[in-house]
């Protein structure tokens, strides 16, 4: 089938909420915050993309990812290239990405210590609707009072430089010698394409795209998948009925049919494949 419709996993987080945005149930009073809702397919566990939804009501830690190079290094498949879509921030509410100045590896690893990293970092304010593509490398934090969407490679490999005091443990000498610790370079402008859409990221290790609703047709290469993910309004793809808060894997030629004011996404790996759409 063209269109298949992904279960949604529940990931506890001690930076989590239990209110939660619509149409995911909120959680119990007494059971743990929910900080991640991850898309999946019955029996694959290792797709080349993972599709999650982000609730913050305290501080991520400041956090590295490894590239593809260091992470098969490690052993590992890939590394993590990621991108949020902010769909709903509170007030005040910031991200880090990068750091304010070029930060040698031996400063980086001491103001990890003694916390004075924060301070380093490139604390931006965020509202709804702004994305970002975060390269692997980057040193980044998200802060509180954010909802979002995130796109990523599928890695959880994930080295925390610091958190603020919890208990959890510290990566430090993975994430020093993973991370490209200088300011942040903002991805280029999405390009709007003549049919309405919008190239949110062209790689180099997927591509997301952005278009409105009504019909249209995606073409996905043989042995390919691209995920579809509609940010608001509902529809059918080939026959499959879908909502906002849901996700859709693709395969083959899949025909789409939106509503006018739905709003989708489409991401897909670049190693390997291209998107006819």
């Amino acid at each position: 089938m063209p269109a298949t419709l992904l279960a949604t996993h529940r990931v506890e987080k001690p930076w989590g909420r239990r209110q939660l945005r619509a149409p995911f149930g909120d959680s119990a009073a007494d059971g743990e915050p929910v900080g991640e809702i991850w898309f999946q397919a019955p029996g694959d566990t290792a797709p080349d993309l993972l599709i999650k939804y982000l609730f913050t009501s305290e501080k991520l830690s400041v956090q590295v990812h490894p590239n593809d190079e260091h992470a098969h290094v490690r052993g590992l498949p890939r590394g993590k290239d990621e991108c949020w879509l902010i769909l709903d921030a509170g007030p005040g509410a910031t991200i880090a990405l990068g750091t304010k100045t070029p930060v040698d590896k031996t400063a980086l690893r001491a103001a990890a210590l003694d916390g004075s990293i924060e301070q380093l970092l490139d604390w931006k304010p965020v509202k709804a609707g702004d994305f970002f593509y975060v390269p692997s490398g980057t040193v980044h934090a998200l802060g509180a009072g954010l909802t979002l969407i995130e796109v990523q490679q599928n890695s959880e490999t994930t080295y925390r430089l610091y958190d603020y005091g919890r208990p959890r443990e510290l990566h430090l000498d993975d994430g020093v010698a993973v991370a490209d610790a200088r300011p942040y370079t903002p991805y280029r402008s999405p390009a709007r394409v003549d049919d309405g859409s919008a190239i949110l990221v062209d790689g180099p290790k997927f591509a997301l795209e952005r278009f409105p609703g009504g019909d249209w047709t995606i073409a996905v290469p043989a042995d390919g998948t691209a995920w579809l993910i509609p940010v608001a309004g509902e529809g059918l793809a080939d026959g499959v009925a879908f909502k906002a808060g849901e996700c859709l894997a693709l395969t083959g030629t899949a025909q789409i049919a939106a509503d006018a004011d739905a709003d989708l996404l489409l991401a897909y790996p670049l190693e390997g494949q291209s998107n006819d759409r």
